[in-house]
C-alpha cells in the first residue's frame, strides 16, 4: 500500500522548485561578493567576513521567530510574504554606493533569506504523504543542492565573460520573483492556528529536546562557512587555481545529489541515524583532504567527499530534528536547524576570515577541521543516544 504513495504530487513539486530558484539566486553571489568587496571596495579579509556574516546573523535571528510564526498563523501567507521580501531586496544591490551601504542592505537582506527557507520547508512536509515524510524531506534537499551545482558556476561564468556584476544581481532578482510566482500557486488546506498559551517560554521559538542535534549541527556547518565564503580568493591566491571554483561547487553538488538519492531511500527504511552519522563521518575526511593536500587531487577530491558526506548528513539530520518535535511545532523544529546551521556559518565566516588574515588560509582550514571533528565527536558520543531516547516517531 505504501507503494502506492505518491511522493511527487504536484505541490511538493512547485514547493521543490521554488527552493530551488531561492538557493539559484543565493548561491549566483556567493562566490562572488568577495571579490566584489575586494574589487569595488578594497575590503580587506577581515572586513570583508565581517560584512558577509551580517547577511548569516540576520537570518539566525529572524528563523526562531519565523519557525513560531509559521506554527502559528496561515503558513501560505506568511511564506509569500517571506518570499516576495527577499526577492525584493536583491533590487537593493544596484544602489550599493559605499561599502556601508553595501554592508546594510546585505544584513537586512539576510532577514527574509532565513525566514522563507524555514517557510518554505515546513510547507513542503505539509504537503508530503506521512508515509513518504522522511524520503520526501531528503529530496528536498536535492533542489538546494542542483542550485549549488549550477549557480555559482553560472555566477562565475557570466561574471567572468562580462565583467558585470549588475546582470547577476538581476538574474538573481528574476530567479527570485518566478519562485515567488510558483509557491503563489501552491493548493493548501486552510490550517487552524494552533492555540497557545500566553506565556512566553524559550521552547516556542527553540526545539529544546534538540539540543544537542543543535549543537552538532553548528560545529559541522563551521567549515562549511569556511570554505563557501573564502574559496574563489583562497584558490587564486594560494593554490594559483584561476576558474576552479565553479568546478569545486559543481563536484561539491554532484557528489551532494548521488548521496540524497541513495539516502533517500535508506531514509524510507528508517536508517536515520546511520544516515547521520556515516555522512559526517565522510564529510571530516574530506574537510582533512582539503587542508591536508593542498593541491589539485586534494582540492577536487575534497568537493566530492564533502558532497557525498553532506548529502547523507543533512536530511538525516533534519529527519531527527521533525521526529523530535509534534506536528503542531514543525516550523519550530525546522528553524532550530537552520539557526544551527547559520550560527555555524557565521562563526566560521568571521574566525576563518580573522584567521586568514592573521595566520593564513592554511591556518583558518586546519581551524575549521578542528571544529568539524568535535562535532562529529559529539554526535558519536552522545547526541544519537539522545535522539533514540527523545524521538516521537
Amino acid at each position: 500500500m505504501q507503494e502506492k504513495v505518491k511522493l511527487w504530487n504536484a505541490d511538493y513539486l512547485k514547493v521543490w522548485t521554488a527552493n530551488f530558484m531561492l538557493f539559484f539566486a543565493f548561491y549566483l553571489l556567493t562566490p562572488l561578493l568577495p571579490l566584489f568587496l575586494r574589487d569595488v571596495f578594497q575590503a580587506d579579509k577581515a572586513m570583508t567576513g565581517i560584512v558577509l556574516s551580517g547577511y548569516t546573523l540576520t537570518a539566525l535571528l529572524a528563523r526562531p521567530f519565523s519557525g513560531y510564526i509559521v506554527d502559528s498563523f496561515s503558513r501560505k501567507k506568511v511564506l509569500m510574504w517571506c518570499y516576495f521580501l527577499f526577492a525584493l531586496f536583491f533590487a537593493g544591490y544596484f544602489i550599493t554606493w559605499s561599502l556601508l551601504l553595501f554592508a546594510i542592505i546585505r544584513t537586512v537582506h539576510g532577514a527574509p533569506f532565513g525566514a522563507t527557507t524555514v517557510a518554505n520547508s515546513t510547507m513542503a512536509i505539509d504537503v508530503l504523504y506521512p508515509e513518504r515524510r522522511a524520503e520526501g524531506i531528503g529530496y528536498y534537499g536535492l533542489s538546494n543542492n542542483i542550485a549549488m551545482a549550477i549557480g555559482p558556476s553560472a555566477g562565475l561564468y557570466i561574471y567572468t565573460s562580462l565583467h558585470n556584476f549588475n546582470i547577476i544581481f538581476t538574474l538573481s532578482l528574476a530567479t527570485a520573483f518566478l519562485g515567488l510566482a510558483l509557491v503563489s500557486s501552491v493548493s493548501t488546506r486552510d490550517r487552524v492556528p494552533i492555540k497557545k498559551e500566553n506565556k512566553l517560554s524559550m521552547d516556542r521559538f527553540f526545539l529544546i529536546e534538540g539540543w544537542s542535534e543543535g549543537l552538532t549541527i553548528m560545529m559541522l556547518s563551521f567549515s562549511f562557512g569556511v570554505i563557501s565564503t573564502y574559496l574563489a580568493v583562497y584558490s587564486r591566491e594560494a593554490l594559483g587555481i584561476t576558474s576552479g571554483t565553479g568546478t569545486f561547487f559543481a563536484l561539491l553538488a554532484a557528489g551532494l545529489i548521488a548521496s540524497r538519492i541513495v539516502g533517500g531511500r535508506t531514509l524510507r527504511n528508517g536508517m536515520v541515524v546511520q544516515n547521520a552519522q556515516w555522512g559526517m563521518t565522510l564529510s571530516l575526511f574530506g574537510y582533512l583532504l582539503f587542508v591536508a593536500v593542498p593541491d589539485m587531487w586534494g582540492y577536487y577530491g575534497a568537493a566530492i567527499i564533502i558532497g557525498l558526506g553532506n548529502g547523507h548528513m543533512f536530511p538525516a539530520m533534519q529527519t531527527m530534528f521533525i521526529n523530535l518535535a509534534p506536528n503542531s511545532r514543525r516550523g519550530t523544529a525546522n528553524s532550530t536547524l537552520l539557526v544551527s546551521w547559520d550560527v555555524g556559518i557565521g562563526l566560521g565566516i568571521v574566525i576563518g576570515g580573522a584567521a586568514a588574515e592573521h595566520l593564513g588560509y592554511a591556518a583558518a582550514f586546519w581551524i575549521s577541521f578542528a571544529v568539524n571533528a568535535s562535532g562529529v565527536a559529539l554526535f558519536w558520543l552522545y547526541t544519537r543516544r539522545s535522539y533514540m531516547r527523545l524521538r516521537l516517531r
